[in-house]
């Protein structure tokens, strides 16, 4: 694919120098991409989400500005934390870890991240790592004892330069597992000696299997050689596993080198990172059970990749409702256009010149999308010019509804289909467009606020008839009492002429969402009405009954 013209240089902020860089490649046009993936023994949850969102974006941006992009994302199916998992269902580890990375790509399928170009897995890749380790002990960098490798950390002079770390500050039982055969105690394992009832491989030192960092260096120098653009991960992964990944991968071949390492940040539970740990996680599926996933999407990039984000209900209540608001304009405007143009299409008519306020709607998105995007990946424009373009569809289609001389009509029609277009190439670069009609997508977010206010759109229907009845009877607190009951729960109600109509929206009671852990099948979410929860009331919109005015919140 030819390189896009007019673009803005790409800026990235690189984790090794600590400032953003102007993005050049290693071949002209194309990306060679490595992004550490997970461990697969459990659903994933919103920090995996977060980091998988967040390349998505890098990967799909890369690709809109034209390079050819080789993708690389792994999975770690060799670890401890499987082997004691698999020991706690009576699993075998392999076909355990096997299972929850078809999970992850089943959770990333719904979150509409694309597929790497290669998912490399480290059971597979065992002749690799092995001679990676050999390389590194030829050239004198790791040593052998009673079948388990060590890295020697002391060898490798720039040791600390990714994190900033001093080795001398690096103590026993934090970061490294204690262990006194090791020549320095931040060593740290290239191959582990086999134990019983663990998975292992024969090697030159003995049955066993690979250390957790070495497995990346081998994969990604394997898919990608020792040269490559861009490392990313986890901000926790800064220290040790990147850190370590850049001394053995030197210490295999001196010559390697990464030329740009990316980081995004935490996904926070009340200020504090989300973890398995911890006990404060949501898996993705907690949230998708509950939430659309383009919400769940919208929510992840709603602040910058390198930032923290706070996970809350509000916060994905607000994203659930701009991502409504994107839909039913959308929809608004294809169900106003296609008899205007199978019209048009009769009668054969000339394209018109777009309206001035269209070419500078237009002018404005594209601008803001290339320049906020081409500084490290501001995802501010899901604000912005992009609301503007989709407030000026609202109001063009009102103007359509008067009368309009017929040229100025098919000048607006066009106005708007090329508005329209640039409003998705956004949304498809942002992974916020999905292959579903809008109305699929409509009523698959009714759906889920159905579920949230443990209600059925039966019933919905009937309090909207009670209601009516009430009126009727002039029983005004009735009728107030049965709209705020469903605001309540995130049912808004509209009424036009002598319908009344209804969409989701931000509940007026705020819930708060807690992890009830059901072991090893996906955990369920309990929410619950909480006066002490922070969030922002639903108030009534001055919008037409399909929702078209500006959301009640934006992120």
């Amino acid at each position: 694919m030819a390189m896009a013209e007019e673009q803005v240089e790409l800026r990235i902020y690189n984790t090794m120098t600590k400032e953003k860089e102007i993005f050049t490649t290693k071949e002209p046009g194309k990306v060679s991409m490595y992004v550490c993936g997970v461990t697969a023994y459990d659903y994933s949850h919103l920090g995996h989400a977060r980091a998988a969102v967040s390349f998505d974006i890098l990967y799909r941006y890369l690709k809109h500005l034209g390079y050819e992009v080789k993708y690389v994302r792994n999975f770690t199916d060799v670890d401890d934390k499987i082997i004691k998992r698999a020991n706690e269902t009576g699993e075998d580890p392999l076909a355990l870890s096997n299972r929850f990375c078809d999970e992850y790509n089943v959770d990333m399928s719904d979150l509409l991240c694309e597929r790497p170009s290669k998912e490399p897995r480290v059971s597979d890749h065992i002749g690799e790592i092995k001679d990676m380790i050999t390389q590194i002990i030829n050239n004198d960098y790791a040593y052998v004892v009673e079948g388990d490798v060590f890295f020697s950390v002391e060898k490798f002079p720039n040791y600390g330069m990714l994190s900033g770390q001093k080795l001398e500050h690096n103590r026993a039982g934090e970061r490294v597992a204690v262990d006194s055969r090791k020549r320095h105690p931040a060593d740290f394992a290239l191959w582990k000696a086999a134990k019983p009832g663990e998975p292992s491989w024969d090697s030159p030192w003995g049955p066993g299997r690979p250390g957790w960092h070495i497995e990346c260096s081998a994969m990604s120098s394997c898919y990608l050689s020792h040269k490559f653009d861009i490392h990313g991960g986890g901000i926790d992964l800064i220290f040790p596993h990147h850190e370590n990944e850049i001394a053995q991968s030197w210490a295999a071949d001196n010559e390697s080198r990464i030329s740009y390492w990316l980081h995004n940040g935490h996904v926070t539970n009340n200020n504090e990172k989300m973890s398995k740990s911890l006990g404060n996680f949501f898996t993705i599926r907690q949230i998708t059970e509950r939430y659309h996933p383009l919400a769940l999407r919208h929510f992840l990039i709603s602040a910058h990749y390198r930032s923290p984000l706070n996970y809350s209900i509000d916060q994905l209540e607000t994203s659930s409702d701009a991502v409504y608001y994107i839909f039913q304009t959308l929809e608004d405007c294809r169900e106003a256009l296609s008899p205007l143009l199978q019209e048009d299409t009769e009668k054969k008519e000339k394209v018109p010149q777009l309206i001035d306020a269209a070419k500078e709607c237009i002018k404005k998105l594209n601008v803001e999308f290339q320049t906020k995007m081409s500084d490290d990946l501001q995802t501010v424009v899901l604000t912005g010019a992009l609301l503007e373009a989709l407030k000026f569809v609202n109001n063009s289609l009102k103007m359509l509804k008067k009368k309009m001389q017929q040229r100025a009509q098919l000048q607006l029609v066009h106005s708007l289909l090329e508005v329209e277009k640039e409003v998705k190439k956004v949304l498809s670069v942002l992974g916020l467009l999905p292959s579903l009609s809008y109305a699929e997508v409509l009523q698959q977010l009714k759906d889920k606020a159905l579920k949230r206010g443990d209600l059925t759109e039966d019933e919905v229907l009937r309090l909207i008839e009670e209601r009516r009845q009430a009126r009727i009877n002039k029983d005004f607190a009735k009728s107030d009492d049965v709209r705020t009951g469903l605001t309540a729960k995130g049912i808004a109600l509209m009424d036009v002429g002598n319908e009344t109509v209804w969409r989701p929206c931000i509940p007026s009671e705020p819930v708060v969402a807690q992890a009830v852990l059901t072991g090893e099948k996906t955990p369920k979410v309990e929410e619950k009405l909480s006066t002490l929860a922070v969030g922002q009331k639903a108030e009534e919109k001055s919008a037409d009954p399909k929702g078209n005015g500006p959301p009640a919140s934006s992120t």
